[in-house]
């Protein structure tokens, strides 16, 4: 069973935050939005009907949102055995600005847990690309839309 290109990375909490919340789309939020839409029709006229028109649209993302996790659970690789000699899939990597000494931390994840404010960083951006299966003390370019630049790695964990 080879892997797609479909494949999802993803830690475990990253997992399980997703099995969450599709549970919570499929026993609460679809439920709730079954009885808005009993509730807009019971209005009458569904034509100029806005509560029965919103029930509806939300009644599609919910639907949609459902089909793209259950997509990406088929799809799921768990990030496991992280590698602490080299940067991988759930490494956390601290890094030196080479051009002003500023120093950084980041946890490289998949696409689907990445959260700037959080320094999770995805797997596909420019800095993790540059980063991954290097180890401590190696220099890397960042290729970036606003000029390439180096980082020292300072820390694998």
């Amino acid at each position: 069973m080879g892997k797609s290109s479909n494949t999802v990375y993803l830690t475990e909490e990253g997992l399980q935050e997703l099995k969450a919340e599709l549970d919570n789309l499929i026993n609460v939020r679809r439920p709730e939005n079954i009885q808005s839409i009993k509730e807009a029709r019971s209005l009458g006229d569904l034509s100029e009907n806005a509560e029965y028109a919103a029930a509806r649209d939300e009644q599609a993302q919910i639907e949609n949102r459902i089909k793209t996790i259950e997509k990406m659970l088929e799809n799921v690789s768990v990030i496991t055995d992280i590698p602490k000699d080299v940067v991988g899939i759930g490494s956390t990597v601290g890094i030196e600005y080479m051009d002003d000494e500023d120093e950084d931390e980041y946890k490289i994840v998949g696409s689907q847990e990445a959260d700037p404010f959080e320094s999770k960083i995805s797997n596909e951006s420019p800095i993790a690309k540059a980063l991954l299966n290097h180890k401590v003390g190696d220099v890397v370019t960042v290729e970036s839309p606003n000029g390439n630049y180096e980082v020292k790695i300072t820390e694998i964990k």
